[in-house]
């Protein structure tokens, strides 16, 4: 490895390292708005427990988005962002 990549690398971990403890605050921070999961579900005139099944998450951990105790993460979110986009061409792919 080519010694000045090495001490960029050894760098960048030491600088994680202080960013976890609270020494030093991160360069950038990527924030990210929470759908509106019922306003998209009710665009769909779905109910809670179709669009739950749609989605393939349970009844209760869609009750626990709408009303904001949790949010979804990873490939939910993607996935509710494709369904705000593009309503009909998912519920095309998800019921075919």
């Amino acid at each position: 490895m080519d010694e000045q990549l090495f001490d960029e690398l050894v760098e960048s971990v030491k600088q994680a390292k202080k960013i976890l403890k609270g020494e030093q605050s991160p360069s950038r921070r990527f924030v990210y708005d929470d759908p509106d999961i019922k306003t998209i579900r009710m665009s769909l005139n779905l109910s809670q427990s179709k669009f739950a099944s749609m989605i393939g998450v349970s009844l209760k951990t869609l009750q626990n988005w709408e009303q904001g105790i949790r949010s979804p993460r990873g490939p939910a979110r993607a996935l509710l962002k494709i369904v705000q986009r593009e309503p009909e061409a998912t519920l095309r792919a998800l019921h075919s």
